[in-house]
């Protein structure tokens, strides 16, 4: 059963439909193996194994009187805890939110289930999303299911560390500045961030545009199915796109497909394992058929100020008010509070006309340039040690976690979709992230090589169980007084 839990959702999926595994057999399977982890990750904020099994065995009902199914029928999902599930808080990682049950699901959640989804329970982020780090001052730290003691990033820490460990194949995540891909190069898994709009977030957040929903899995066409379960417009969001996502990708070699790889954009500074790592990888685009180039771009160097101004007009919306509440908050988000409590609202203004501008920039240096897309590493270092914003050896701050995170917002900041793809192991036995990227609504491509990537260079390792010795618990903090929407 441990492999069942560690199927592909398209796999569970397709075993279920062949009546050779039940929706009750592949849920008691994936939550076997939960319980088997969850005590070293920390990874729930709420875990309901009754009321997953109570969905399980109406699904597995519905499979006996012969009614039409959904695309993932009987499959395991976990769902970020800043996104409304019905019945749980949604607690956003923050001491400051309210404990009360939500009444609803949000649209994406909604989605999920009437495809068949099992929802078994909701998963520990940063407080407000944000930081990309696993330490929340409501849950703890989170930990990376390769190394105990290690981080397993964020802001969507439990999502990752569930799909690293293979406790199921589904893991709901969001993503401002990284939140999705960051956590799954930590944690060895596939992080999708979607073009901005794809997948509905209800409620908006207030943060300039940044946040995304997307998938956390181990298999690019398990994200791409999830992402067009989830996608299509939705009434409370604006924003969202017209239209669904197909959950097909395209297969076959990479002939005719142009790929820019940088490094560094122009800027970055980058440990030089992971830097070997990710270069080594690139054989095998090239061994699919794709022509792969280095570039600089000359978008690169202006993101980091940029996204720096961002993140401190984001974060001033959770001001605290009192040293009450304070005391109750992330030290390291009080901090990057204290450090914009002044911005002005024409640096705000002038900060908003240069990320457009980069956006532009972004945007049109993939047809301008005739690349289909662009591939870095998805972060900098591999996962160091719980309690800390940055590695030991990298320039120490009191919230600036963003230099060692330098090649996710680019494609935050131009809404473009993203993907963190697994590519292999340093020394030390941690996860390596290689990003693939592409311009507004360049999904299907990114994709596509996503997968091309993972055909050529599989990633089939798995971590070690966790020793009996390692339990780290789950304590949620009960004070009740609720804060604004959260940030990524």
């Amino acid at each position: 059963m441990t492999d069942v839990a560690r199927l592909s959702a398209i796999g569970m999926s397709e075993l279920i439909r062949r009546r050779e595994l039940s929706p009750t057999e592949c849920t008691v399977a994936v939550l076997d193996r939960m319980a088997e982890w969850a005590p070293a990750l920390n990874p729930f904020v709420d875990f309901d194994p009754e009321g997953a099994l109570i969905q399980a065995r109406a699904a597995t009902d519905v499979m006996r009187h012969g009614a039409e199914i959904g695309p993932l029928h009987g499959v395991p999902v976990t769902v970020k805890s800043n996104q409304a599930v019905r019945g749980f808080s949604t607690r956003r990682g923050s001491r400051l939110t309210s404990t009360e049950p939500a009444p609803a699901d949000a649209p994406l959640v909604s989605r999920l289930r009437r495809a068949g989804a099992i929802v078994v329970g909701t998963t520990t982020m940063t407080e407000q999303g944000w930081s990309a780090t696993g330490d929340s001052p409501l849950t703890g730290a989170t930990h990376n299911p390769w190394m105990f003691g290690r981080t397993a990033g964020g802001s969507s820490s439990g999502a990752a560390a569930l799909a690293g460990a293979g406790c199921g194949p589904l893991h709901v995540g969001t993503d401002g500045a990284g939140s999705i891909r960051i956590p799954a190069h930590f944690c060895g898994a596939v992080g999708f961030k979607p073009t901005y709009g794809r997948v509905p977030y209800v409620p908006v957040p207030n943060n300039a545009n940044l946040s995304h929903a997307g998938p956390i899995t181990r298999s690019v066409r398990d994200a791409a199915l999830m992402t067009a379960v989830m996608s299509g417009p939705h009434k409370r969001d604006s924003i969202s796109l017209p239209g669904t996502m197909s959950p097909e990708v395209e297969s076959g070699d990479l002939a005719g497909i142009r790929i820019a790889f940088s490094p560094d954009l122009g800027h970055a500074r980058v440990d030089p394992e992971v830097a070997r790592i990710v270069q080594r990888a690139l054989s095998a685009f090239t061994h699919a058929g794709a022509v792969v180039e280095p570039v600089s771009p000359s978008w690169g160097p202006d993101g980091p100020a940029i996204i720096r101004d961002m993140w401190g007009l984001d974060v001033l919306g959770f001001l605290p008010g009192d040293t009450v509440r304070e005391s109750l908050m992330d030290p390291g988000l009080v901090a990057c509070i204290r450090d914009f409590e002044h911005f002005s609202a024409i640096e705000g203004i002038n900060a908003t006309g240069r990320r457009l501008a980069y956006a532009a920039a972004v945007n049109a240096w993939f047809p301008d340039d005739d690349w289909d897309v662009i591939v870095t590493p998805s972060a900098s270092v591999t996962a160091f040690p719980v309690g800390r914003l940055q590695p030991e050896a990298w320039p120490q701050h009191p919230w600036d976690w963003i230099s060692w995170a330098d090649f996710s917002y680019p494609f935050n900041l131009s809404h473009g979709p993203a993907i963190s793809v697994p590519c292999g192991l340093s020394a030390e036995g941690l996860p390596v992230g290689l990003q693939i990227a592409g311009p507004r609504l360049g999904d299907a491509i990114v994709l596509r090589v996503a997968a091309a990537f993972l055909e050529a260079q599989p990633f089939n390792e798995w971590p070690n169980p966790p020793g009996d010795d390692v339990r780290v618990g789950i304590s949620v903090d009960e004070t009740t007084e609720p804060t604004r929407e959260a940030a990524a």
